[in-house]
């Protein structure tokens, strides 16, 4: 069961995955020791699920946002297995969910310019047979970010 510290530590982490342990345990009003056994214990727990760098798009390159929604007329797990694999060989495709509604999948891009975006669809479409596939390119970004909340982890 997380109490509201466990709660604050996961927010923090959130935030800056790199915060020393000190820096954290002062946030938290925690002693260093015992801030730094609840971070392994929910770690252990799964709650942590990786540390990552998050990078800034615009100096990597890929400012560009593009949605592609996708409808397919396959279903079985043969081809959604084969979709899986050709979409987590893409590297420009960094989500991919599949839905309820009038299409099948969305798939976010990140791309140097809206133009690249004709090569990844025909990378795509050269591997996995689509029904249907419209893009959307994103104009702005209003909210972004990968943090959760944690008020509902018990």
């Amino acid at each position: 069961m997380l109490d509201d510290r466990d709660r604050k530590i996961l927010a923090a982490l959130q935030e800056d995955a790199g915060l020393s342990v000190a820096d954290l345990a002062e946030q938290v009003a925690l002693s260093l020791s015992a801030c730094s056994r609840r971070i392994q214990k929910l770690e252990d727990a799964g709650y942590v699920a990786r540390r990552i760098a998050v990078l800034d798009r615009g100096r990597m390159g890929v400012p560009t946002t593009v949605y592609a929604l996708v409808k397919t007329v396959h279903h079985s797990d043969d081809w959604i297995e084969l979709f899986r694999k050709v979409i987590a060989d893409i590297p420009e495709i960094v989500e991919a969910h599949r839905l309820t509604g009038h299409y099948d999948y969305i798939l976010k891009l990140v791309l140097p310019r809206v133009e690249h975006y004709d090569v990844i669809y025909k990378q795509l479409v050269r591997k996995v047979e689509l029904f249907d596939v419209s893009a959307s390119i994103s104009m702005e970004t209003l909210k972004a970010g990968l943090s959760v909340p944690v008020n509902y982890a018990e």
